[in-house]
């Protein structure tokens, strides 16, 4: 097996500068912004209902700080009471001030491994407005009633004052659950995320079983790995997605809103993949419906991976859609089978904030907010642009890594697994390496082997163009 060295992190800090520059972002903010944020820091607007009482914990990557999330749960009878209480952007920011247009001009905060390009100044989305242990915070509180299968049947949500008791990381809360000795609110977050998953599964939703292809930074060292969710992840964003679907229901019934859409799948896609399961091997029953079949795959077999690979067709097309009088024609996100909208993550996207000020109103009984409505309907469009920008960001600098890491190996053979071909040109397609963790394009002289074993010649590796290609030679197919 081909030993690869991990990349310089200075020099891949360079690269990530030159990606910056290409694409005209910054994590930098203008002075005027810095200043704004700086003073409304030191002067947030808090409301008056304190709900610092309730033990509050975070649960995020570890070393995060932007903190939007915190997380309390409690028995309710057979059922369950769930707090989450989410940072409130619109107490540091008003409506048209230089923080907001530059949100307006960002969309979202870029990731990109430590590199990253904030929707917000630091001294607002890691300082006053992050839902930080220890610390007094405005909050949008949510409080969703669950009943005992999971299913959410009461929401409500109000300004309040919170203050989280601990910062906790997916690392830790996983081995306390392993060890049995997490906290007893994690223990209701695993009952209700379990509950929520098997709600998820009975609605018809759908889940890509697909490792996440991540960034491993130590120190100057940087490094590449595929990743799979931990359980408390999983049970983490359940939480999420119920505030989702709560938001939905308010707005949808309000018919005002601001909802995260997915089309459901064309027939013909469906069709297709039947027939990439058939090439594949894979049992695929015609009564087994799309989102049971692809929760029935495992990824780390070969041919599974590239089913998986080929499934993510039926994803595409998300988007946003604003309403104000009637509810949109296709107002569902096809692979949650459900009404859904975003407002849980308002530190890093800029719709968050609009529509937890819609579901605030209407819970209150008070009209939406002017500054709303006037800028509801462009929101889509700077979410969508915004979206393709921090997938075009994430894309550049994995490719940057992915070569830097290869270059040294450049004439060296890897094993891979062939999980996509190019429909129109079946000698072109997509290779899937495991040591490293890289996906890159793969040419052969004749059509290659979907969903194969192989070995394939590393062929380029060219940080300063971010590519990185493979030659499969057929006569050294793996076994």
């Amino acid at each position: 097996m081909v030993r690869v060295r991990k990349a310089d992190g200075e020099t891949l800090r360079a690269g990530v500068t030159t990606i910056q520059q290409e694409m005209g972002v910054s994590p930098e903010f203008p002075p005027e912004v810095e200043s704004t944020a700086a003073a409304a820091a030191d002067e947030p607007r808090l409301p008056d209902l304190d709900r610092t009482d309730i033990p509050f914990v975070t649960i995020d990557p570890p070393g995060s700080m932007d903190l939007d999330q915190a997380l309390h749960i409690e028995r309710e009878g057979d059922g369950y009471v769930v707090h989450y209480a989410i940072a409130d952007v619109a107490a540091f920011v008003a409506p048209g001030d230089a923080v907001d247009e530059e949100a307006h001009r960002r969309g979202e905060t870029l990731y990109g491994a430590d590199s990253t390009v904030p929707l917000h100044p630091k001294v607002l989305s890691e300082g006053a407005a992050s839902l930080l242990p220890d610390q007094e915070r405005p909050a949008l509180l949510w409080t969703i009633h669950v009943d005992e299968a999971g299913e959410g049947t009461d929401v409500h949500v109000e300004r309040a004052r919170v203050r989280s008791r601990a910062r906790l990381d997916y690392q830790g809360v996983q081995a306390q659950v392993d060890a049995g000795t997490a906290d007893p609110v994690i223990g209701l977050l695993r009952e209700v995320g379990q509950k929520r998953l098997a709600r998820e599964a009975a609605r018809g939703g759908v889940s890509l079983p697909l490792p996440e292809q991540e960034i491993v930074v130590d120190g100057d060292e940087w490094t590449l790995e595929f990743r799979r969710m931990l359980p408390v992840e999983e049970w983490n964003a359940q939480i999420s997605l119920l505030t989702g679907f709560g938001a939905a229901t308010l707005m949808v019934y309000a018919r005002v809103g601001l909802l995260r859409t997915l089309p459901p799948p064309d027939g013909r896609d469906v069709q297709r993949l039947h027939r990439t399961a058939h090439a594949l091997g894979i049992d695929w029953p015609a009564e087994m419906l799309y989102p049971d079949f692809i929760r029935s795959l495992d990824p780390r077999k070969p041919t599974h991976a590239a089913m998986v690979t080929a499934c993510t067709r039926l994803l595409r097309g998300s988007g946003y859609v604003a309403f104000d009088g009637e509810v949109p024609d296709q107002p569902e996100h096809a692979a949650l089978a459900s009404e859904y909208a975003h407002v849980t993550a308002p530190l890093r996207r800029l719709g968050d904030r609009y529509a937890g000020e819609i579901c605030l109103a209407l819970c209150a009984g008070t009209p939406v907010p002017s500054w709303v409505l006037e800028r509801l309907h462009t929101i889509p469009k700077t979410l969508e642009e915004s979206g393709r920008r921090a997938h075009q960001y994430e894309n550049a600098v994995v490719g940057l890594v992915e070569a830097a890491v290869l270059r040294p190996h450049v004439g060296e053979t890897f094993a891979g697994v062939v999980v996509a071909v190019d429909e129109q040109t079946p000698v072109q397609g997509d290779l899937v390496l495991q040591q490293p963790a890289v996906e890159a394009r793969v040419t052969s002289s004749v059509p290659l082997p979907l969903g194969a074993d192989v070995q394939a010649t590393l062929v380029e590796a060219d940080p300063s163009r971010r590519t990185v290609r493979f030659a499969f030679h057929p006569d050294s197919s793996a076994s």
